[in-house]
């Protein structure tokens, strides 16, 4: 085996070291300003905690030290989420040049609001829990649907996201919900709107896009993609309306297709696997495939 070319090593590394010189975007070396990945993944997990204590919270912890622990717990996101909250409003193009003291306060008010929504998202998890033990044969108990559904890992880390979406803050919510899209396979736009009771069985290939709409009992299978007609339009159609609307009490199986923003699913639609809708369904209605012809050919003739 031939030794390494010394002189070339270092051409090498000079060659790279001076592509970093221009103000191309992925050039940025200012670590102290960019949001911390593995801390935002940090504080999704601290807050499975509190959101559902006793399932995710540290075993060596005794019983009767749970309040205290939770208080801890519930103190720790505050701090770890301001301080991320704070590095990723300078994206805001609102905010550009803004005080650091400004930017401080912000960053504690929008830390504080979204800390005192924690109630109302987990009135919203116990239906979601409700619905995927209902809606599920299989499920042997609502302790085995919130510690094993990929399903209620990807809506948890959504309506987290979202609340903080809600509130201004820019990227945390996407890296979060990608965080889940890359440990379950589902998909959830941190703008998107969901309902109550909302359902998600298997999971692995479902897409929502960011404005799309969902009401109360919705069921959904793995693979569906409520999704934009055409991304063709770029930044254009950044604040448009891009992605359907469904309505109560609709389940949609696996494989099917909804696109469009003026695209309505009304109430009590069942949508069949693998079709593709791109106009409005009337409630009550059952949506299909017309069934396709098998065929079974016997491979020695």
């Amino acid at each position: 085996m031939g030794t390494l070319n010394e002189k070339r090593i270092n051409r090498i590394v000079q060659t790279i070291l001076e592509d970093y010189e221009d103000d191309r975007t992925i050039n940025k070396t200012d670590f102290c300003n960019q949001p911390d990945k593995e801390a935002i993944t940090g504080i999704i997990e601290k807050l499975l905690k509190i959101m559902y204590p006793g399932y995710f919270d540290d075993k060596v912890y005794r019983v009767y030290s749970i309040k205290n622990n939770l208080s801890a717990a519930i103190e720790d996101i505050i701090y770890h989420l301001n301080k991320q909250i704070k590095i990723v409003l300078r994206y805001n193009a609102d905010m550009f040049g803004m005080p650091d003291e400004k930017l401080s306060v912000m960053a504690e008010e929008i830390t504080c609001e979204f800390m005192e929504k924690i109630p109302e998202i987990r009135a919203f998890l116990e239906t979601d829990v409700q619905a995927a033990f209902d809606g599920d044969p299989a499920a042997v108990s609502k302790e085995e649907v919130i510690l094993s559904y990929p399903g209620i890992y990807a809506i948890t880390v959504y309506r987290i996201a979202h609340e903080l979406f809600n509130l201004g803050v820019p990227m945390i919510p996407r890296i979060m919900t990608e965080h889940a899209h890359s440990i379950t396979g589902i998909d959830i736009h941190p703008g998107a709107t969901i309902g109550k009771y909302f359902f998600i069985d298997h999971g692995t290939g479902i897409v929502i896009g960011e404005t799309t709409v969902i009401g109360d009992h919705v069921k959904m299978y793995q693979g569906v993609t409520l999704g934009g007609l055409s991304t063709s339009g770029g930044q254009r159609l950044k604040g448009v309306k891009r992605h359907p609307t469904i309505k109560d009490n609709v389940t949609l199986y696996s494989g099917s297709s909804i696109l469009g923003g003026e695209t309505v699913i009304e109430e009590n639609v069942v949508v069949g696997g693998n079709t593709f809708v791109t106009e409005s369904v009337a409630s009550d209605s059952r949506v299909s495939m017309k069934k396709q012809e098998l065929q079974i050919k016997n491979r020695k003739k």
